[in-house]
């Protein structure tokens, strides 16, 4: 039962926020962010400062592993507290839990309201068990399969063979390594990890279903352990880490055919992952017709904000408004999780480090098909587990049932002690 002095007080501090939406003294509010995001976060300034000349952004940006534990920390003991906290979808889920963020779905902000504006994938990954929302999403990663046309040429395999099925996809990858010596891919984990993500249904979760139930023995998860325990068995992957030097350098060095991840990746390689293969990259949907999420930022207000006004004002200009998605998806190649901008002429523009390619239709076909994934506040527990199994089935030989069974029961302990 809700005491009506707490009702009392919710009411008043909704009334003042609400009040304060319309002042105009000088407000500066900071906004934390990480790369890339923050590169989105700049290219939205000037238009948010000639809209709202009365409130200033001071953008605090950290590496993104440091931006979250930060984050985490501030939440946690209230200093140091952004008035908008950017966050990636790998991490909304513990967010969402923490307690520490404004639920976005009541008054002033009635978030809700603004649902069927989004990618219908993106709400759900904000809300918590409670029905809360917790943040707005600013973009979202429809899952793709980038590719070194020219090794394909000259491996004589063709996009519709590489993509016809995952199976066909391997034995294209054998193809490629014994006629050019490059890898398939850069790691066998990539294939697992859009693998989970796929053949979802609205309301499912990658780990939990919308009980807590942990999902890792279902045949999506043994198919994923098959398939890349194929891709190391058959010496197809280059067994390198993304983000790490070695990525770079074999993207460089024509080491590595295909990198199945976010849309967004494409900025990355053009700005400093392999920039000097422009127009050799392509663009395609996953083997097999999958589609899977893969990547996506949001925004949220922590509850200790000393301007919720001002940051509700900044996050709905910047995930409400078409032009600063469009902007966002120019300089970053950000897609947009507002549906009005995925339907932008500017879809239709050939992408000059693809070879021209008009890549942003092929992202969108994805987003469409992309299910409303539920994301739990243990996936990233049950991500770092799984990874040990997997690691432990293509180097060790251990049986793929087996180490599953071992996740789960890992999972399990995991979650029960930190509940």
């Amino acid at each position: 039962m809700i005491r009506p002095s707490h009702i009392l007080k919710s009411t008043i501090l909704a009334s003042v926020i609400a009040a304060s939406l319309s002042a105009t003294a000088a407000t500066t509010i900071t906004v934390a962010s990480f790369p890339s995001h923050d590169a989105q976060v700049k290219a939205w300034l000037p238009g948010f400062k000639k809209a709202f000349p009365d409130i200033d952004v001071k953008l605090a940006s950290l590496a993104f592993s440091d931006h979250h534990v930060a984050m985490t920390t501030a939440l946690a003991t209230g200093a140091g507290v952004p008035d908008v906290m950017a966050i990636e979808v790998s991490f909304i889920g513990k967010f969402a839990e923490s307690g520490g963020l404004e639920d976005l779905a009541k008054p002033p902000y009635s978030g809700l309201k603004y649902q069927s504006k989004f990618a219908k994938f993106s709400y759900p990954q904000a809300m918590n068990n409670k029905g809360a929302l917790l943040a707005i999403p600013t973009d979202i990663g429809p899952g793709t399969l980038f590719f070194r046309k020219d090794i394909l040429e000259k491996a004589g395999v063709s996009e519709a063979e590489l993509t016809k099925s995952w199976e066909a996809f391997i034995e294209s990858g054998k193809k490629i390594k014994s006629t050019t010596g490059s890898y398939l891919l850069a790691s066998a984990k990539d294939i697992k990890d859009i693998y989970i993500r796929t053949g979802l249904k609205d309301g499912e979760g990658i780990y939990f279903d919308k009980d807590n139930n942990i999902l890792v023995e279902s045949p999506r998860f043994v198919k994923a352990f098959e398939l890349a325990k194929a891709v190391r068995a058959a010496g197809l992957d280059a067994n390198i880490a993304p983000w790490s030097t070695e990525w770079s350098e074999g993207f460089k060095r024509d080491k590595i055919t295909c990198q199945m991840i976010g849309a967004w990746l494409a900025s990355h390689f053009a700005t400093w992952l392999d920039p000097d293969h422009k127009g050799l990259w392509r663009s395609t949907q996953l083997p097999g017709g999958s589609f899977a999420p893969f990547g996506g930022s949001f925004f949220a207000i922590p509850a200790k904000s000393a301007n919720k006004a001002a940051a509700w004002e900044f996050i709905k200009y910047t995930t409400m408004n078409k032009a600063a998605q469009i902007e966002a998806f120019r300089v970053v190649d950000a897609f947009p999780a507002l549906i009005e901008a995925q339907n932008d002429p500017f879809l239709e523009q050939p992408i000059e480090y693809l070879g021209g390619q008009p890549a942003r239709k092929v992202w969108k076909v994805a987003a469409d098909r992309i299910p409303a994934v539920k994301v739990n506040r243990y996936d990233p527990t049950a991500q770092d587990i799984i990874d040990a199994e997997l690691n432990s089935v293509m180097e060790q030989g251990k049986d793929i049932k087996l180490a599953l069974a071992d996740a789960k029961s890992q999972i399990a302990k995991r979650v029960r002690v930190r509940k």
